[in-house]
């Protein structure tokens, strides 16, 4: 476990001396040294102490670092200096290199020639380097990777600055582009004296972004449930009617796994007190009885704590020196605030059976919303306002977990907020943001840096957009509908004002339908996705990750950011509401249709007519492919019975449970139909048949 050191307010001594501005700017002398196998520590000048590193929860996964390639040296230079405004790294680009990753990048895909500035904000809405989840990581088609020890908001200049002399090589003959030529990555930290950087090496770009995760802890492992369906209901709800949403879920036979209650659970919510409303009178005997009917809990929290809260006065102390919507702003970069916030979760929700929470307004909307604690805040810890700011979504999440190990059990949340090594953290990021494509972008950004993105599922614009986000959600981290703001379940009625008079449209049975074949393909994913984070923990492989992760030197998939792979043989492409027609980018080799079992040659590209019923899903040819049965939860033993579907010549195996032979599925083909043949272990997985889609 890391220790969070106390760094004191005051700018230190070699800050203090930084070079004047007109002075040249210093060259810093490096030390690098080799840290882990793949992995080099570079230092320049004095480095702050309060950062992701020193702060971390979780240690390295080196068992699982020493099984990737070996690679002696590092494979990439970095230098630094001294300027008046701060620390600058230096970071050579070949010609053609094209670079990706910095987080949650909501609307770039490829990085190269932007200037981003890593900043937390809750509502990112232009290409500025805002996010929800800043990660100064960032990966290239060369192989390798690079991580920026800091906790200050970097300024990341991709191939985006040139010297007179640059421009002038550019222009000579043959004319070229500067941004074809060899460049850079210049990355400024302000009012620092030196900064740490970690070099990870491949040898493909893949390995590097795994090594990366494996420093973080390696990637979670989600309980069953939380890779379920989720459904948040009306934030008015009162106990009574949370009841009415289970039951008519049962009724309709709509599975799903999770019930998230909105800010109406509490008493009091911006700022919130963490204590039940009156509307819940009797919390432990609803919790009991969603829980005899396959639900699990989720609330709705932010760590912003009312004065009435039980928890205000135990926070003096432990809090910053700005209030956030009235309340307290714990220091969670301080183990006692994180122990005192956790204990009373623990007390009083997890041990009354709550299996997760959602943890709002964690980011910083200081520069859109005008709200949240300023930069100038002083916490007990000794960080300021901008470093807490970046640091603020993991130690609240850590301050989570500890209820939750203490507890011995385990989580599957969401939260607004996230960074650096955040890979080993069960915990989701969704933002209020609302643009389809833009949430496609996000999660196939979310794969180069450590982190899980959720493009929920509102009431939708029309019925088409309900659909098209619905068939998209069921293929991400979290397959949730956000109803907070409407009465009834949005395929009743996507108009919100006649949702909330409860007057539903002509067709909505028609609608229902629909959705639950959709949420039913969730279903029965649950086996396959629970293979992918069982790899993303095991070797660091992202479960949902961009094409060119995987194809790095196929220029045709660099910049397509509306396609995805989801663990080891699928790839998905989501169909926007609108479109007539969809565009289909194959990599190299044979594809199968997911849906038919038809062929697709890769290595091309091509136009297909959309239907409203299902969008393009393709798995790898030869693909043994298990399909979870249909229950109303994961916990519904109806989804222990999977059916086996062959694509090709079945040649490539399905396993699951590596970690424990006693808990797994191993499935493989051996070419005949009726020799098919599956080792099931003690997890209660049976095959009810084989399909061979051909």
């Amino acid at each position: 476990m890391g220790t969070v050191l106390s760094v004191g307010h005051n700018v230190s001594a070699e800050v203090a001396s930084l070079p004047r501005s007109n002075d040249a700017a210093r060259p810093l002398d490096g030390h690098r040294e080799r840290v882990l196998p793949g992995i080099w520590k570079m230092s320049f000048g004095t480095a702050e102490r309060a950062t992701p590193v020193s702060m971390r929860q979780f240690l390295p996964a080196k068992e699982s670092l020493a099984k990737l390639t070996v690679v002696e040296d590092a494979p990439v230079s970095i230098k630094a200096e001294l300027s008046h405004r701060g620390c600058v790294l230096r970071i050579p680009l070949a010609e053609g290199e094209r670079v990706y990753g910095l987080g949650l990048q909501l609307y770039s895909h490829e990085q190269r020639g932007k200037k981003k500035v890593l900043r937390v904000n809750a509502d990112p809405h232009s290409d500025s380097g805002d996010t929800h989840a800043p990660v100064p990581f960032f990966v290239t088609t060369r192989g390798y990777g690079v991580f920026i020890d800091t906790a200050r908001y970097a300024t990341f200049y991709v191939d985006a600055l040139h010297t007179p002399e640059e421009m002038a090589e550019a222009a000579a003959e043959p004319p070229r582009k500067p941004s074809a030529a060899a460049s850079s990555i210049v990355i400024e930290i302000e009012n620092v004296a030196g900064a740490e950087a970690y070099i990870f090496a491949g040898p493909s770009m893949k390995e590097a972004v795994q090594r990366y995760n494996l420093f973080s802890g390696g990637g979670c492992l989600p309980p069953d449930w939380g890779l379920g369906f989720w459904y948040r209901v009306a934030g008015d709800s009162t106990q009574e009617r949370v009841m009415e949403y289970a039951k008519q879920f049962r009724e309709r036979r709509i599975p799903c796994d999770v019930i998230g209650l909105e800010p109406g659970w509490q008493s009091h919510a911006y700022s919130c007190t963490f204590v039940w409303s009156s509307v819940f009178p009797d919390p432990k005997s609803m919790i009991q009885s969603l829980q005899t009917m396959l639900f699990k809990t989720n609330l709705w929290e932010h760590a912003f704590t009312h004065p009435t809260s039980p928890l205000f006065d135990k926070l003096n102390g432990h809090a910053g020196n700005y209030a956030v919507f009235g309340g307290r702003v714990p220091d969670f970069a301080e183990a006692a605030a994180r122990q005192i916030f956790g204990d009373y979760h623990k007390e009083h929700l997890v041990d009354l059976g709550v299996s997760g929470f959602k943890l709002d307004e964690c980011d910083n909307s200081d520069f859109t919303g005008s709200w949240s604690f300023p930069e100038l805040s002083r916490y007990p810890s000794g960080l300021d306002g901008e470093q807490m700011h970046s640091v603020f979504g993991l130690r609240y999440q850590d301050a989570i977990l500890g209820a939750f190990s203490k507890a011995g059990k385990p989580t599957y949340s969401l939260v607004r907020c996230s960074g650096s090594l955040a890979a080993p953290y069960p915990f989701v990021l969704y933002s209020d943001l609302y643009d389809h494509r833009v949430f496609i972008r996000a999660l196939v950004n979310s794969g180069f840096s450590g982190l899980l993105w959720c493009p929920e599922v509102r009431n939708g614009e029309n019925t088409e957009d309900l659909i098209r986000r619905l068939q998209s959600v069921v293929f991400s981290p979290v397959a949730m509908v956000n109803a907070w703001y409407i009465a009834n379940p949005p395929w009743k009625q996507v108009d919100t004002d006649k949702n909330n008079r409860n007057e539903f449209a002509e067709n909505w049975q028609h609608t229902e339908d629909l959705c639950r074949e959709i949420i039913g393909w969730r279903m029965q994913l649950v086996p396959y996705l629970k293979a992918a984070f069982e790899r993303y923990h095991d070797d660091g492989t992202p479960p949902f990750r961009a094409l060119v992760m995987d194809y790095p030197h196929d220029e045709r998939l660099s910049n397509i950011d509306d396609q995805f792979l989801v663990g080891d043989r699928m790839l998905v492409a989501p169909v926007f509401a609108g479109q007539a027609t969809r565009r289909i980018t194959m990599p190299v080799g044979r594809w199968c249709d997911f849906w038919t079992g038809e062929t697709v040659e890769g290595g091309g590209s091509f136009e297909m007519t959309t239907r409203l019923d299902r969008i393009p899903v393709y798995v790898k040819w030869g693909s043994v492919f298990p399909i979870g049965g249909s229950g109303s939860s994961t916990q519904d033993p109806a989804t222990r019975q999977i059916s086996v579907r062959v694509y090709g010549d079945g040649s490539l195996p399905f396993l699951l449970g590596k970690r424990d032979a006693e808990s797994g599925l191993q499935l493989s083909y051996d070419g005949a139909k009726s020799k098919g043949n599956a080792v099931e272990g003690a997890s209660g997985y049976s095959i009810k048949n084989w399909e061979v889609m051909r």
